[in-house]
Parts: structure tokens; C-alpha cells; sequence
């Protein structure tokens, strides 16, 4: 790094991408700070992290969205930057400018480039006059009602409803006519004013089968690079369960032509660090913008596996001043990655959280194969917070072999205690469609039939403990109903009889 260098980050988050912040310090010599809420006080990156503080009460407002709070502990522990990881604070403006004028180091984009980002309308306009392809739409602040019916009947149905302050899914309705639309609207703009409190939407063409392509973008002060795509059209919910990269859909042209227009948006926006250029692409590979993430992706271990570069480590870099250590000549795509999130969740039940004890967690290993997690056998999966358990990501020659090594992967992770989508993946992974690469973002919905395992599918290791702990139980409790020898175990977070409810698979 620079003379600027950075030697203390406070990470204003939790879960996984706390762990994968702390551990990019790590290689890079800067001392990690650890911010926790009430219940993530036995947390793993508070475990990993050189030093942690409290800052409230399990709820998010009261914790990992107070960012008053975080500033004050990150100026009390000495540090010089904040990194905000990705959800929550990391694409707040408000906040980033807060960090700023604290005198600490923002490692992200700049407070302008995300808010004009940020608004989905005021982004469509940037990206029109850059020349960047824009499906057709149509946004105003004041249009009524009236308005979007007419609209609609010109660029012809179907079309899709979006919040024009968020994402991550909220805010979105498909509608397929016109005496749906109105219904659409009202509810589009209850949830988003529930969630970013901001109803106003915008109104977009409806790509049918449509593929979810986004480009990484890494700027310094003087250039930006784009180290590829990453397809993302496997969703639930408008929300991401697999990413790939390269993408399946496109040749080598379109992927240059992709590439270049995501470079094209950040630069309309003087962007600089890491960040995420999305677009909708129709099943011939034609790609238009969609938003910009002005911040790390989810899905960003898919682009390093295939690059072998390390973006937050990058970020950091970035922030400290340094301009990039490569050129746009020096990236290219090696291999096929795929990353599987481990939710835990049921399938069955709408993909609906299960809450509840993680008793054991076994990630898989093996080359090519890693895995991004906050949770240790022991933890809980609880209301507060996002119920993503791991993310598991493999690398491999080409794609067919990810495929055959996720599934791998996948069958050798054992997590106890809680319903997950692994089952459900699994599943998906074999479909012939999704094996040819014939993917969309209706792909789940149209063959949910088929996707959807037994019910019943229990791993033969979970029967096996519970049947154990079944036996353990009988006979052999105290007064207060715990194991006769409860003591003894109780140190051992992989035993379930460490903990004091009973053992649950396959239920909420």
C-alpha cells in the first residue's frame, strides 16, 4: 500500500461477510474491529476479529443500523477506515458522508455515486445519457395511476413493477394485464414504503425468460476494470440461490460488449472501489441495465475463484489511495465457478425462514472448493437477521465439472437442527434445463414441481443422532429434564446434547 496505508477497520456488520472482511485484514496486516448486537456476542467474527464491541439490542435499529454508534466505537478503538460489507449500512450515503466527516476512511464508493445510484430513476437517466441500452420503461415522480395504464398498453404487456429506492427483491410485482395493474401498484407501493420508505415505483418492460447477468467493476481515482460477469438468473423470490461465471448465455463478443458497458455506467457516475453493474438479458444474449450495487456482491467469491483476485482486499487498496495493481490485459476467466447459498429456509413452505439451533455444521472441503460463513456448529438462525447458513462455492475446469463438484459438495455438508434448501439445490442441480444451461429468472417458479425433493428427505446421519439422542434421553435425565450426564458434553458445541431443547430435522 501507499504511505496512506490503513492499519485499524472497524467492520460495520456480521455473518459471513464480517468473517470475509477480517480475514482480507489479515493478509494485509490491518487490525480488525468487530461490531456486535446482544445475540452475536458468541459470534464467529466476533471470535475472529481482534477486538469487538457492543452496540445494542438484537434488532438491527438498535445495533447494525445505529450508525451513530458504530462511528463512535470505531473513532473510541483507534481505527482509521470502515468497511461496511454488503446489507445494512452499505448502501447509505448518509452514512458513508458520517464516516467521512469523522475523519475515518470509507472503503467503498463515494456518498455521490451512491446516491445516485441508489435512486433506481435518477440511475435510469444517468445511464440514458451515456448511451448505456435501457429496457423500455417509464418513471416520473408524479405520474398517476392513469398514467402507468397507459404506458403499459403502449410498450405492451407484460410488465414488471419496481420500487424505485430499492432492492434485494422488495417492491417488484410481474403484471401480465391490465386489470391487474391497479392492484400491483397499490400493493408495489406498500411494501416499498415498508421497507425503504419511499413508495414511489417505476415501471419497466418484462424481459420473459429473462437472464439475470451482472458485471464486477473495480475503479481506483483514475480508471475503472471489469474482472467479468457473473450470471445470476437462479433465483426464489427475485432473490439470488446460484450464481455462476462465466455465464452460460454469452460468446465472446457479448461478453466484451457487456464488459464495456459496465465500465461505460461506472465511469457516467465517477465511480470509484468495488461495485456491481446488473442487466437483464433476453434468451439471444441482448442486454440492457437494470441497477448498480454500489457496493460487494453476495455473489463476489464466484469472480475471484475465476480471476484469482482478491476484492476486498482490493477495496482496501483502493481506499488507501493506491491506484490498482493491474490492468484491464492483465484479468481474464479461468475455469467455471458456481456458489450455492445454504439457506436455511423450506422449500415447501414457500422458502419461508426456519428459525431455530445450528447443532452441527460441516462444511465440506477438497480443491476447489470453499466456504463463506458466519455460523459455527452451536449458533442459531434466529428472527433478527438473514437466514443464509454458508455460502459454498467450487471451481473447475469447465462447467459441467462445478456442476458434479457442487453436488459433491453439497451431499458432504451436514448442518443439524434446522430445514435447509440443500436438498433443494441439489435437486436443481440436476435438472437437464439447468445442466444445458437453459437458465432464467422464472426458472424456479416454472418447474417448481420438479425441483421441489421429498418432504420427508431426512440424511441418513440425522437419523442416526436423533435416534441417539432419542436413546440418550430415556431414563437418563435429571429433575430438570437434562441428560444425567449433561455435564459432560456440555463443553462440546458439535454434541446435541450440548444444548437444552430437543434435536429437530425437517421442521420448522
Amino acid at each position: 500500500m501507499s504511505d496512506a496505508r490503513l492499519h485499524k477497520c472497524l467492520i460495520a456488520n456480521r455473518g459471513e461477510i464480517a468473517v470475509r472482511v477480517i480475514r482480507a485484514c489479515r493478509e494485509l496486516g490491518i487490525r480488525s474491529v468487530a461490531v456486535y448486537s446482544e445475540v452475536d456476542a458468541n459470534a464467529l467474527h466476533v471470535q475472529l476479529a481482534d477486538e469487538a464491541y457492543l452496540i445494542g439490542a438484537a434488532s438491527p435499529a438498535e445495533s447494525y443500523l445505529n450508525s451513530a454508534k458504530i462511528i463512535a466505537v470505531a473513532q473510541q478503538a483507534g481505527c482509521d477506515c470502515v468497511h461496511p460489507g454488503y446489507g445494512f449500512l452499505s448502501e447509505s450515503a448518509d452514512f458513508a458522508q458520517a464516516v467521512i466527516n469523522a475523519g475515518l476512511i470509507w472503503v467503498g464508493p463515494g456518498p455521490d455515486a451512491i446516491r445516485r445510484m441508489g435512486l433506481k430513476t435518477e440511475a435510469r437517466d444517468l445511464m440514458q445519457q451515456a448511451g448505456v441500452p435501457l429496457v423500455p420503461g417509464f418513471q416520473s415522480d408524479t405520474a398517476s395511476d392513469a398514467d402507468f395504464l397507459r404506458v403499459a398498453g403502449e410498450i405492451g404487456y407484460p410488465v414488471m413493477i419496481k420500487a424505485a429506492g430499492g432492492g434485494g427483491g422488495k417492491g417488484i410485482r410481474v403484471v401480465r394485464a391490465a386489470a391487474d395493474l391497479l392492484d400491483a401498484l397499490a400493493a408495489a407501493r406498500r411494501e416499498a414504503a415498508n421497507a425503504f420508505g419511499d413508495d414511489r415505483l417505476f415501471m419497466e418492460k418484462y424481459i420473459e425468460q429473462g437472464r439475470h447477468i451482472e458485471v464486477q467493476v473495480l475503479s481506483d481515482a483514475g480508471h475503472t476494470l471489469h474482472l467479468y460477469e457473473r450470471e445470476c438468473s437462479t433465483q426464489r423470490r427475485h432473490q439470488k440461490i446460484i450464481e455462476e461465471s462465466p455465464s452460460p448465455l454469452l460468446d465472446a463478443d457479448q461478453r466484451a460488449q457487456i464488459g464495456a458497458a459496465a465500465v461505460q455506467a461506472a465511469e457516467a457516475v465517477g465511480y470509484t472501489n468495488a461495485g456491481t453493474v446488473e442487466f437483464i438479458a433476453t434468451p439471444d444474449g441482448t442486454f440492457y441495465f437494470l441497477e448498480m450495487n454500489t457496493r460487494l456482491q453476495v455473489e463476489h467469491p464466484v469472480t475471484e475463484m475465476v480471476t484469482g483476485l482478491d476484492l476486498v482486499q482490493l477495496q482496501f487498496k483502493v481506499a488507501a489511495g493506491d491506484p490498482l495493481p493491474i490492468s484491464q490485459n492483465d484479468i481474464t476467466q479461468q475455469g467455471h465457478a458456481i456458489e450455492c447459498r445454504i439457506y436455511a429456509e423450506d422449500p415447501h413452505n414457500q422458502f419461508l425462514p426456519a428459525i431455530g439451533p445450528v447443532l452441527t455444521f460441516k462444511a465440506p472441503q477438497g480443491p476447489g472448493i470453499r466456504v463463506d460463513s458466519g455460523i459455527q456448529s452451536g449458533d442459531a438462525v434466529t428472527i433478527h437477521y438473514d437466514p443464509m447458513i454458508a455460502k459454498l462455492i467450487v471451481h473447475a475446469p469447465t462447467r459441467a465439472a462445478a456442476i458434479q463438484r457442487m453436488q459433491q459438495a453439497l451431499a458432504d455438508t451436514v448442518i443439524l437442527g434446522v430445514t435447509t434448501n440443500i436438498p433443494f439445490l441439489q435437486t436443481l442441480l440436476a435438472h437437464p434445463a439447468f445442466a444445458a444451461g437453459e437458465i432464467h429468472t422464472a426458472f424456479v417458479d416454472t418447474h417448481l414441481q420438479d425441483l421441489l425433493p421429498p418432504a420427508t428427505s431426512i440424511p441418513p446421519t440425522a437419523i442416526i443422532i436423533a435416534a441417539l439422542h432419542d436413546l440418550y434421553n430415556r431414563g437418563n435425565v435429571t429433575e430438570n429434564g437434562q441428560p444425567a450426564h449433561a455435564s459432560d458434553l456440555s463443553g462440546d458445541l458439535f454434541s446435541p446434547w450440548s444444548r437444552g431443547d430437543s434435536f429437530r430435522q425437517g421442521q420448522k
